[in-house]
């Protein structure tokens, strides 16, 4: 039996009741009650928009909200638009015999139209090694068992890369992650990356197809629908002082899914900080900056790093708040997986060198992030074109959790509790990245 978290508000806010919160954290009135409640409703209400994909309604309502909330802080707000790809699918099937599975048209897409593509099903192993000749075929790419997150990641971009190379006229990818469903991958939102159709199927429909290869059985592929570019926005909140330094605090929003797990607990952190940081840093200028575009790698991140942020020399400390901040782990079991209260571990924290000893204290008993990095060993997601750009003082979370990029991605695959007390935990390390 899977444990759910309700959807409901109230849910949400009873989720909190044990998780309390050092003095620190209570600001602008509120008793740390009020403090776990209004992080909890901010957690529910970015939920409530669902799908997050960049430039849908979800989307853009989920960025009213927080711009609405950053005027209420004291911040002049600004939109920061650029467009990005997006497709509405008729039909995104494949079927081979009397077998037929619904696949995911992974972008840029490029459509087959409704008769489709027939052609023979040749099995790529996760090495890039073909099973036949790969001219004119169907690759249907095996990847190993893995958190997907990114067509570029080298698991994935090797062996489709291979395929096509091979002579393929269509790659299938099978996901194969923790939880049997399409895992959606990050790609690049500019162009497409291969000249032919490419599709994402679920371990769990994929094995009559696999089946079907060995016969050297013929499939058809259909990638059947709309596509286009739209507008997005990056979100840039800035509250001017006139001092000669800023602090700049960062959280994408957009994503494949609804994002509970993989966004949630950052979006809802980095409201309650642009709560509190007009008054904890008042010698300072503030930037909340919130960006779409994030599954197109990081296409929004890259816009607002290059054109609106404020410049390396003159930014004291960049705090940016990636991917599965505080989702729930998991037991697998016979039969469905049952949550925990506890969080997956596979969220990392990284650091510039002069505060790694305090994280390790800050973050201690934080499964995952007790065991800070530096970025002199590792950057990764947005954070990596924050340090490419040259910022010098930064800290960042980035993370897979299991539900990272799967439709199931909901209110189920985040403690409101945990979310405060990670929370706690940044507010504390922001204070001391500006000292």
């Amino acid at each position: 039996m899977t444990l759910a978290l309700p959807a409901t508000r109230r849910g949400f806010l009873a989720a909190t009741a044990s998780a309390p919160l050092a003095a620190g954290c209570v600001h602008a009135g509120l008793s740390n009650e009020g403090v776990q409640d209004t992080i909890a409703a901010d957690l529910a209400r970015y939920i409530g928009f669902g799908n997050k994909q960049s430039g849908g309604p979800g989307d853009e309502a989920c960025g009213a909200w927080m711009e609405q909330r950053l005027r209420q802080s004291g911040f002049a707000t600004t939109r920061q638009a650029f467009d990005v790809p997006f497709f509405d699918s008729a039909t995104a099937t494949l079927a081979s015999g009397a077998v037929s599975a619904d696949v995911w048209p992974q972008p840029i897409v490029r459509a087959t139209g409704p008769g489709g593509l027939r052609a023979r099903l040749v099995r790529v192993d996760s090495s890039g090694n073909a099973a036949g000749d790969l001219g004119g075929a169907i690759a249907l790419v095996d990847l190993a068992h893995a958190r997907w997150s990114s067509m570029f990641w080298p698991g994935v971009k090797g062996p489709v890369d291979a395929a096509f190379a091979g002579g393929a006229a269509a790659c299938v990818i099978v996901t194969n992650g923790p939880t049997g469903k399409v895992i959606r991958l990050n790609t690049d939102g500019r162009r497409p990356l291969h000249g032919g159709p490419i599709a994402l199927l679920a371990p769990e429909d994929a094995a009559p197809f696999f089946a079907a290869a060995i016969e050297g059985a013929t499939a058809t592929l259909v990638l059947d629908g709309t596509g286009a570019r739209r507008e997005a926005f990056n979100l840039v909140g800035k509250l001017d002082r006139g001092a000669r330094e800023w602090i700049v605090v960062s959280t994408p929003r957009s994503g494949w899914t609804m994002c509970a797990g993989e966004r949630g607990g950052g979006v809802a952190a980095w409201m309650h900080l642009a709560r509190l940081a007009p008054a904890d840093f008042p010698g300072h200028n503030l930037a909340f900056v919130c960006n779409s575009g994030h599954e197109y790698q990081y296409l929004g991140a890259e816009e607002l790093i290059e054109k609106v942020a404020p410049p390396p020399e003159r930014t004291r400390f960049w705090l940016h708040l990636g991917a599965n901040f505080a989702a729930r782990d998991w037991h697998d079991t016979v039969g469905k997986p049952v949550s925990l209260p506890g969080t997956d571990s596979q969220r990392y924290l990284v650091v510039s060198p002069p505060l790694q000893n305090f994280a390790r204290e800050a973050f201690a008993g934080l499964a995952g992030l007790e065991a800070p990095y530096t970025t002199d060993e590792i950057t990764a997601g947005e954070l990596a074109n924050i340090v490419a750009a040259g910022y010098a003082r930064v800290a960042g979370i980035f993370g897979v959790h299991r539900y990272h990029h799967v439709e199931g991605d909901d209110e189920r695959c985040v403690s409101p509790a945990a979310v405060v007390r990670t929370t706690q935990a940044f507010h504390a390390l922001l204070r001391e990245g500006v000292q």
